[in-house]
């Protein structure tokens, strides 16, 4: 096997007058006023009309003592747009301010600045000038916000969060702007962005047209001192370790039979002529199915469907519809007057069939009388880091620990997790789609998803460790990750293991045991393990990129420590 690089090359910190922050590519992030992180990134990002990010190229780079200067490029689904980012500082003020002209007609849903605040903001009191000068004091949401949490905003004062902390101050100009909890996506971040999203989207650029933006972050020095990082994991007993499964292939071709994974995870998509020969090659597998159903409104696919699943070992059904992306109660409703017609028991699961931020959104809608709750993550559907990779870790503890209380006593089925989304949940116009019978040119994900080099890297093993202890809390029953074969798979199209194949191995066989679960002391060192009458099992990550002594405390036992080498994993047993 070859691994791809995890880490970029390309970075750099820029410091002035007691400010810093690293510059990884195009974008400003962990902007600090002495030790204090202020804002987790600052970036210029043009969108097209289905909300794709266009692609962004710094051209050139100007710098001297108190002032740096991007010369952007960002072309790529329609879009040509030229720009400037100069940032400036003066004292306890730094300022970013983006210029750009826009070359040819396009439609986009977003042309500006974002400014990314650190999800340890959460709680923190809050004082919102907005466009009209009028003043409201809130604080930024602890829970997971469904929606933007704050609106109508020309200026942030952040208040001091202790003794001897300031208030920061953020000004906005060149549009009004407002506040979404990206957590929903597990980015680590809130985010301010223009234009709102009341206002109709996608919207025209003329060519020529200039967008111009600033903000100005005031914020006084500070000298915090950094302790070191604990690595020390204690882990807890929390009922039964959840079923591993992986979900069937969407690429094109034969591939192979592969038995990682307790179970299937297939989604049919009932609109589309592929999905009987999805169907096959999934249960060729010889593994129950995990049948996600994308349904409208003709009943004859799904009668069909009904009747076909009545030949193969279906554990659960989760129906979607094919416009709203989550299981409401008519989509239920027509889903299991269907299964009874044809004669066929199953067991029926409702959710989103994208990310958390849909169910979070859509949980109204979501009938009561399922068998349980389900819906799938993406780490990079903002932005294409390994920084975000890494840091949406404890968002999914996050999002794992929210979806259990809102499943009320339901149980929680999460996945297939993937490193780039399965398909665009927020697109204005149809998404490409099979015509064809047969899965020559693939299906699903292949038309609609996109790939992502990292999926071949060592380290994606690691952090498949790392998010299987971050998602594993008490009421989550199942977890899926990724696909068997092909550029998503564990496996490649020769049915060639990656390196995170070994992770599903190490993780499959504990199922049923007695979980043992914990919190990370930092986000980079994760551990989870299974109890069984003469050892414990505790497999531990470090994503961080030097090694790390850990010691994992379990209940009872001896403490297991080891080293774990930077970007790896570790197998740990401790018996009586």
């Amino acid at each position: 096997m070859t691994s791809t690089t995890w880490w970029r090359g390309d970075t750099a910190t820029w410091q002035a007058e007691g400010w810093s922050f690293e510059l990884r590519g195009d974008e400003l992030a962990d902007i600090r006023r002495g030790g204090e992180v202020i804002l987790r990134a600052v970036r210029a990002v043009v969108r097209d009309h289905g909300w794709n990010t266009v692609p962004t190229s710094v051209t050139a780079t100007e710098s001297d003592e108190s002032s740096l200067r991007l010369v952007l490029r960002h072309e790529g689904f329609g879009a040509e747009v030229v720009s400037t980012l100069t940032v400036e500082t003066s004292g306890d003020e730094l300022r970013v301010t983006w210029d750009a002209e826009n070359l040819r007609v396009f439609s986009t849903c977003r042309t500006g600045l974002v400014v990314l605040h650190p999800a340890t903001d959460a709680g923190r009191r809050v004082t919102v000038t907005h466009s009209d000068g009028a003043v409201e004091q809130t604080a930024f949401p602890t829970r997971i916000s469904p929606h933007q949490p704050i609106l109508d905003i020309r200026a942030l004062e952040l208040h001091p969060t202790g003794d001897a902390d300031a208030a920061t101050t953020i000004r906005f100009d060149g549009d009004v702007f407002e506040m979404e909890d990206q957590r929903n996506w597990s980015d680590a971040s809130f985010k301010t962005y223009s234009r709102p999203l009341g206002l109709p989207y996608p919207y025209p650029i003329a060519a020529g047209e200039r967008v111009h933006q600033s903000l100005t972050v005031a914020a006084v020095r500070t000298s915090t001192a950094e302790s070191p990082p604990s690595a020390e994991i204690v882990l807890v007993e929390g009922g039964p370790f959840p079923a591993v499964g992986v979900e069937a292939s969407t690429a094109p071709g034969r591939g192979s039979r592969c038995a990682d994974g307790s179970f299937r995870v297939v989604e049919l998509n009932l609109t589309t002529p592929t999905w009987s020969a999805a169907l096959r090659r999934a249960a060729a597998d010889g593994l129950p199915l995990d049948v996600r159903l994308v349904i409208d409104q003709d009943p004859k696919p799904l009668a069909d469907a009904a009747r076909a699943l009545a030949h193969h070992p279906v554990v659960a059904v989760t129906p979607f519809d094919s416009v709203r992306h989550v299981s409401d109660e008519g989509t239920v409703a027509r889903t299991q007057a269907a299964f009874d017609d044809a004669g066929v028991p199953t067991h029926l699961r409702a959710g989103a069939r994208s990310h958390f931020t849909e169910l979070n959104r859509e949980q109204d809608r979501i009938p009561d009388d399922v068998h349980g709750i389900v819906f799938t993550t993406t780490p990079l559907f903002h932005s294409l880091d390994t920084e975000q990779l890494v840091e949406a870790l404890p968002m999914q503890r996050l999002i794992a620990a929210q979806a259990v209380e809102m499943a009320d006593r339901r149980p929680v089925h999460i996945g297939p997790v993937t490193l780039r989304p399965r398909f665009n949940n927020v697109a204005t116009s149809p998404e490409p789609a099979p015509t064809l019978t047969d899965l020559s040119e693939g299906y699903g994900a292949q038309f609609t998803g996109a790939e992502d080099e990292r999926q071949n890297s060592m380290e994606l093993a690691a952090w498949t460790i790392a998010s299987a202890a971050a998602l594993a809390v008490p009421g989550v029953e199942s977890l899926s990750w990724f696909e068997t074969w092909g550029p998503r798979g564990l496996r490649d199209a020769t049915g060639a293991p990656r390196f995170v194949a070994e992770a599903i191995t190490a993780l499959s066989p504990l199922a049923g045991r007695m979980l043992l679960w914990g919190s990370s002391p930092d986000g980079l060192l994760w551990a989870i393990g299974a109890r069984a009458d003469d050892e414990d099992v505790v497999l531990v990550a470090n994503l961080g990129r030097v090694p790390r002594t850990a010691t994992v405390e379990v209940p009872e036992r001896t403490a297991v420590k080891d080293v774990i080498p930077a970007g790896s994993w570790l197998r740990l047993t401790t018996r009586n």
